[in-house]
């Protein structure tokens, strides 16, 4: 559980260490914006703009009840966070399953990419594909019904 917050505190610190050392030369309103990019950098890379993540093996027993994609994923992952987003309210609709979290899911991802933990990896239908575009991810969603 650690682990995924390592990025995000480590940011948080650099953050304030850059902010203390501009105020400590007279530029606070640097200082301000300095810590705000730190801040937003924070919240992007830690758990909180994700879902819920869960374990792989919940998640292979939601999709095959209700259709929905898997997506194999880290924190701190860009690629993760530009699917995110990208998704935008459709993210929910998707089993998202964090790969530090889970051995299994980690195991999982290295089967389909050649020993590879490459993320985001979502399987859809029993079929894993590699970073996908988000809009064809989009694309492959059931229809909500």
């Amino acid at each position: 559980m650690m682990r995924v917050w390592i990025l995000p505190v480590l940011l948080m610190a650099c953050g304030a260490a850059v902010t203390a050392a501009l105020v400590l030369t007279g530029s606070p309103g640097t200082a301000v914006a300095v810590l705000l990019v730190f801040m937003a950098f924070a919240v992007v890379n830690s758990p909180l703009i994700f879902p819920r993540s869960i374990d792989a093996q919940e998640a292979q027993r939601r999709s095959a009840a209700d259709g929905q994609p898997v997506v194999y994923w880290r924190p701190g992952c860009t690629f993760c966070m530009r699917l995110r987003i990208r998704l935008g309210r459709n993210a929910h609709r998707l089993h998202w399953v964090n790969i530090w979290q889970d051995p299994t899911a980690a195991a999982t991802v290295r089967t389909a990419n050649n020993g590879n933990e490459t993320v985001p990896t979502i399987v859809i239908a029993g079929r894993a594909h590699t970073n996908p575009d988000p809009a064809w991810v989009r694309e492959q969603l059931p229809s909500p019904t």
